[in-house]
């Protein structure tokens, strides 16, 4: 893949992420409340399109970024997931 090519992914990618963050905005359940995990199923989206981004990036890969993108995807992902223990794995990433 090429820079113009990551570049052009990484434009409609913030098309997508504004999209995403405007949903995320416009749900204002607090933890415990029935629309909790729909507003979280959003921020992990919004997440996994950052993670896309620090990918793509041309040049050399950011990896406090991608340390920072990871932390953020599991930590969010432990509450679906809580028998996998990510939260515990998140703890290495910054070793």
């Amino acid at each position: 893949m090429n820079n113009e090519q990551r570049r052009e992914i990484i434009k409609t990618s913030w098309e997508i992420h504004n999209l995403v963050e405007s949903s995320y905005l416009a749900l204002t359940a607090a933890k415990g409340e029935p629309q909790w995990l729909e507003k979280q199923r959003v921020l992990l989206a919004d997440m996994a399109i950052h993670l896309l981004q620090t990918s793509l990036n041309p040049g050399e890969l950011d990896l406090e970024k991608l340390k920072n993108n990871l932390h953020a995807i599991l930590t969010i992902s432990d509450q679906f997931l809580p028998h996998a223990e990510l939260k515990k794995v998140t703890e290495k990433i910054y070793k």
